[in-house]
């Protein structure tokens, strides 16, 4: 099943959000996937939409992950030891999506962080994490993250990230994409 948002200002029509979400079933006990039972595909049925509201299919497929730790281009971006609370985990016992991101932003460096803005975040869920496991997250920047100022303007940067049990089993793989901050005066004559 897939499930799209699409959020929009009120007033001015603008697109604030845009998002698709790929769910899967699994059987509870063996973990693999699934067929959807037809008594289940029977009562879902009647919610489900023939449109989408995200026209645009979504092409861009994220790089093999060749990151480990250990690696040097990634090693001043790593941040080790990420364990979840018992606030983060779902009534499975697996931990929210949510969370997986605040950790995926954990290794962001923080010059990217303090002169850029996210935006956008593509996310490849690859197994299931939970309340037990200890992770960390890795990211590589591609670009330069310059100096704002008088005379120079921070640049767009992309960033590749892993995050990984210690053990090195990958959980999510993520790419996300940052602007540069506008000034307030900016933002307000915008």
């Amino acid at each position: 099943m897939r499930r799209d948002w699409h959020v929009r200002d009120y007033n001015s029509g603008r697109t604030i959000l845009r998002a698709t979400s790929v769910w899967v079933m699994m059987h509870k006990k063996t973990r693999r996937l699934s067929k959807m039972p037809d008594e289940v595909r029977a009562e879902i049925g009647p919610y489900f939409n023939d449109r989408s509201a995200i026209t645009e299919e979504q092409s861009e497929k994220l790089a093999k992950t060749g990151n480990k730790v250990g690696d040097d281009a990634t090693e001043q971006f790593i941040r080790k030891g990420l364990t979840p609370r018992w606030g983060d985990l779902d009534v499975n016992q697996h931990v929210n999506n949510v969370k997986y991101i605040g950790w995926i932003l954990e290794s962001a460096p923080i010059s990217v962080l303090e002169k850029h803005e996210l935006a956008s975040m593509t996310l490849d869920y690859r197994k299931e994490c939970g309340r037990d496991s200890v992770l960390q997250s890795l990211t590589t920047v591609s670009g330069e993250c310059t100096s704002i100022g008088a005379d120079k303007q921070a640049s767009a940067i992309q960033c590749d990230h892993l995050l990984q049990l210690e053990s090195g089993a990958d959980i999510v793989k993520a790419h996300t994409e940052w602007r540069p901050k506008q000034s307030h005066a900016a933002a307000e004559n915008a």
